[in-house]
C-alpha cells in the first residue's frame, strides 16, 4: 500500500497546480485563524499594532506577488522549452517536479491570496480586537519573511533549471534511485521466473501503452484469495498492446482461471502514455542515451555532452553491480507471483546503442564510449563483463566503418585493445 501511495504522491509532484491549491487553502485558513485570536483574551497582553502599519504591509503584498508569480510561471514555462530542447521532452517530467520552482510559485499565488483576502477581511472591520490586528500582522511579517527566503532560493535555482549539466544530474538521480530500488528487490518481491505450464492462462491489459508499475503485493492477495499462481510478463517499461499478455495466471490444483480472478490481475498493472522513472531502471539510462544523442547531431554537434553522458552511465552500472554485490539474499513478499529480473544485456542497448551510433565518426566519443566498456568489463559480474566486451567490438564496427582518418580508426583500436 505505501508503494502505491508514494506512487501517486510522485505522480502529483509532477502536477503544477497541486502545491499552489494546497497553499493557497492554507492562506485562506489562516486569515480566518487569525480573527480567533480575539477569542482568547489575549487583547489586554498583546500590543497595539496600528491598522495602517498591517494595511500597507498588505497592499504591497497584493500588488506584487500576483506579478511575481506570473513571472514565475513564464520563467518555469522557458526553462521547461530548454529542457526539451537541449536534452530530451523524457526528461520533462522530472523538470517540472523541481521543488524550488514548485515551491516559489506556491509561496507567490499564495501570498496573493493572503494579502487579497486579509486586506478585505481589514478594510470591513473585521479584526476588530489588539489580539487579531497584532496575530494578522504577526501572520503578515511571517510571509514576508517566507517570501523573501523563497524568492532568494528559487533566484539561484531558476539560473539552473532547464540547463543541460542540471538536466543530467537530475535524470542521474532519478535513475539512481530506480536502480537501488530495483536491486534491494531484483524480482518486486517474487519468486524467481519460470515458464508458465501448456494450460496457462493469458492476462492481458486494459489499456494501450507502457506498464508503470506492477503492484505485486496486489497480485499476491488475489493469487492466495483463488489458489493461483501468476508469471508477470510485462516489466515496468514494457509497452503493451493488444496481444501482448501482460501476466500468465494457472491454478494450483486444476480448474480454469475466472474472469474476474484475470480481471484483478490486469488492475494490477498500471499502464499509461509514457513510462515512468520509479520501477523502471532502463528508462533512466534510455533518456541519458538520448540526451548524449542529441548532442550528437549535425544540429547540434557537441561531443563533450555524449563524453559526460557516459561517464554517467559507467557511474550507474558500477552502482547496479556493487549494489548487487552488497544487496542480501533477496526477500520474498509474494511467494505465488513469479517476476522476471532485469536483463543487463538489454540495460546496455538501452545506454549504449545509440550513443555508439551516433558518436561512431567522431574518434573522442568512440575512445571514451571504449575506455568506458573497459572499466565496466573489469566487473567480477559475469552478465556486466560479457555485455561490456560485447558493445565494445560493436562499437569498434561501427567507427571502423564511420571513421575516415587511418589514425582515428588506428587509436580506436588500441583503445578497444582488451576486448580482442
Amino acid at each position: 500500500m505505501w508503494d502505491q501511495l508514494s506512487f501517486i504522491v510522485k505522480r502529483l509532484r509532477e502536477r503544477l497546480w497541486i502545491r499552489p491549491l494546497i497553499v493557497c487553502g492554507l492562506s485562506i485558513g489562516a486569515v480566518f485563524l487569525a480573527k480567533l485570536m480575539d477569542t482568547t483574551g489575549l487583547n489586554r497582553v498583546l500590543p497595539e499594532i496600528t491598522r495602517d502599519s498591517t494595511e500597507t504591509l498588505l497592499k504591497i503584498m497584493a500588488s506584487s506577488m500576483l506579478m511575481m508569480a506570473t513571472f514565475a510561471v513564464a520563467s518555469m514555462v522557458a526553462a521547461f522549452a530548454s529542457a526539451s530542447r537541449s536534452a530530451t521532452p523524457r526528461s520533462l517530467p522530472l523538470i517540472i517536479g523541481d521543488n524550488v520552482s514548485q515551491n516559489a510559485l506556491s509561496v507567490f499565488i499564495g501570498a496573493f491570496i493572503y494579502s487579497a483576502i486579509a486586506l478585505v477581511a481589514l478594510m470591513n472591520g473585521i479584526y476588530g480586537g489588539r489580539a487579531s490586528q497584532f496575530a494578522l500582522f504577526s501572520l503578515t511579517i511571517v510571509v514576508l519573511a517566507v517570501i523573501i527566503i523563497t524568492f532568494i532560493k528559487w533566484v539561484d535555482n531558476i539560473a539552473r533549471l532547464g540547463r543541460l549539466e542540471h538536466t543530467i544530474d537530475t535524470v542521474e538521480s532519478a535513475a539512481a534511485e530506480a536502480i537501488l530500488g530495483r536491486q534491494s528487490a531484483p524480482r518486486l518481491g517474487g519468486v524467481p521466473a519460470y515458464s508458465p505450464p501448456g494450460g496457462a492462462r493469458a492476462v492481458f491489459g486494459d489499456a494501450i501503452g507502457y506498464v508503470q508499475r506492477v503492484d505485486t503485493a496486489a497480485l499476491q492477495a488475489r493469487a492466495e484469495k483463488s489458489q493461483l499462481k501468476i508469471v508477470v510478463a510485462a516489466l515496468p517499461g514494457t509497452f503493451c498492446a493488444p496481444n501482448r499478455p501482460v501476466a500468465w495466471v494457472f491454478r494450483e490444483l486444476s480448474g480454469r482461471v475466472s474472469d474476474e480472478d484475470a480481471e484483478t490481475i490486469a488492475d494490477a498493472f498500471m499502464i499509461g502514455g509514457s513510462r515512468v522513472f520509479d520501477q523502471d531502471p532502463r528508462f533512466g539510462l534510455l533518456v541519458l542515451s538520448e540526451i548524449a544523442s542529441r548532442a550528437l547531431s549535425p544540429a547540434v554537434n557537441d561531443p563533450g555532452t555524449a563524453i559526460d553522458v557516459t561517464g554517467t552511465l559507467v557511474r550507474l552500472f558500477v552502482m547496479w553491480d556493487e549494489c548487487g554485490k552488497a544487496a542480501d539474499v533477496p526477500e520474498v513478499r509474494c511467494d505465488r507471483v513469479a517476476v522476471p529480473e532485469l536483463s543487463v544485456a538489454d540495460m546496455f542497448d538501452d545506454a549504449f546503442t545509440g550513443i555508439a551510433r551516433d558518436g561512431a565518426g567522431t574518434v573522442e566519443v568512440v575512445v571514451r564510449l571504449l575506455k568506458a566498456f573497459e572499466s565496466l568489463a573489469a566487473s567480477e559480474d559475469a552478465a556486466m563483463h560479457d555485455n561490456a566486451l560485447r558493445h565494445a567490438r560493436l562499437a569498434l564496427v561501427r567507427a571502423g566503418n564511420a571513421l575516415k582518418i587511418p589514425e582515428d580508426l588506428t587509436a580506436a583500436k588500441e583503445a578497444a585493445g582488451f576486448a580482442s
